[in-house]
């Protein structure tokens, strides 16, 4: 059932120099940090916040590698794929399963055209058992948006698939999907702005791009409601949506690098053409960082 899946796993940034390369020391620098400063229950690299549309094959491996050696076995680390193909998504995941990895978070097929149910099934079942690695669907494709009663079936069905990330604001679609997939597998919200109720819920964790951003709060707040202490919990939960508010836009990627920035991380720069954070949300993030005395 893989319970070590659980709490507060942030999905890394993957820090780019100015040329594009990746900047691995500044990666393991925060690794580090995630792990004995802000004290969080995993890691997960090459998703959204990574910018793992941009990576090539080569570069997760690197990425995967660096953060599996640096956390040493402390958390488990996730892995983000996010291709266009069955075979692409067995490659990578191929590429990276000697490393130690606790499971794969694979988006389904994104360029434009909607696979079936059917053969949305065979190509989680096809990519966890032919890179032979626990699967987590990452649902977060708009237009090819898993329903809960489609991913209950693909978990019982496909003995690989654990769990899933269950992304965008829908806190009706995470609640189904809850009652619906119940111990079977692993639920695990992206709901930034509501990570608190989702918790309530019963997720068993979170892996979103808020918990990047803010990790110490995030940690907190997991204590915070597990020890049903839900007045110090709404708190947080204003702060962190004060937070997301602020840098929830198209380069989300680059905005939780500014957020970094502001708290002493090395976040480097995005990879093109993803545009750093303009004045106005640098102006924004500075504020809501300052209110939840952050910076």
């Amino acid at each position: 059932m893989h319970e070590g899946i659980f709490g507060i796993i942030p999905p890394m940034v993957t820090p780019f120099c100015s040329d594009g390369s990746v900047d691995e020391s500044a990666l393991r620098s925060d690794a580090r940090y995630l792990v004995e400063t802000a004290g969080v229950h995993g890691l997960a690299v090459g998703g959204s916040t990574g910018e793992g549309h941009t990576l090539t094959t080569a570069d997760l491996r690197q990425i995967t590698e660096a953060v599996v050696d640096e956390v040493a076995g402390r958390v488990p680390v996730i892995a983000g794929i996010i291709v266009n193909s069955t075979a692409a998504a067995i490659e990578r995941g191929r590429a990276v399963k000697d490393l130690g990895v606790a499971a794969l978070q694979v988006t389904p097929v994104h360029y434009l055209f909607r696979p079936t149910d059917d053969a949305m099934l065979a190509h989680f079942d096809a990519v966890s058992s032919e890179a032979e690695c626990p699967v987590i669907i990452y649902n977060v494709v708009p237009w090819s948006y898993l329903s809960p009663e489609l991913l209950a079936r693909i978990i019982r069905s496909a003995d690989g698939v654990i769990g899933v990330k269950q992304s965008a604001g829908d806190m009706k679609l995470l609640a189904d999907l809850i009652v619906d997939v119940g111990d079977t597998g692993r639920i695990l919200t992206a709901v930034d702005a509501l990570l608190l109720p989702s918790f309530m819920l019963g997720a068993h964790g979170a892996v979103a791009a808020i918990l990047t951003a803010a990790p110490t709060l995030c940690v907190e707040l997991w204590n915070t409601n597990a020890k049903e202490e839900y007045v110090s919990a709404r708190s947080l939960h204003e702060k962190l949506l004060s937070i997301w508010n602020s840098i929830a836009d198209d380069n989300l990627p680059a905005n939780v690098k500014h957020c970094m920035k502001l708290q002493n991380r090395a976040g480097g720069h995005p990879r093109a053409p993803m545009p750093q954070s303009s004045e106005a949300q640098a102006v924004a993030i500075q504020k809501a960082l300052t209110a939840a005395e952050l910076v």
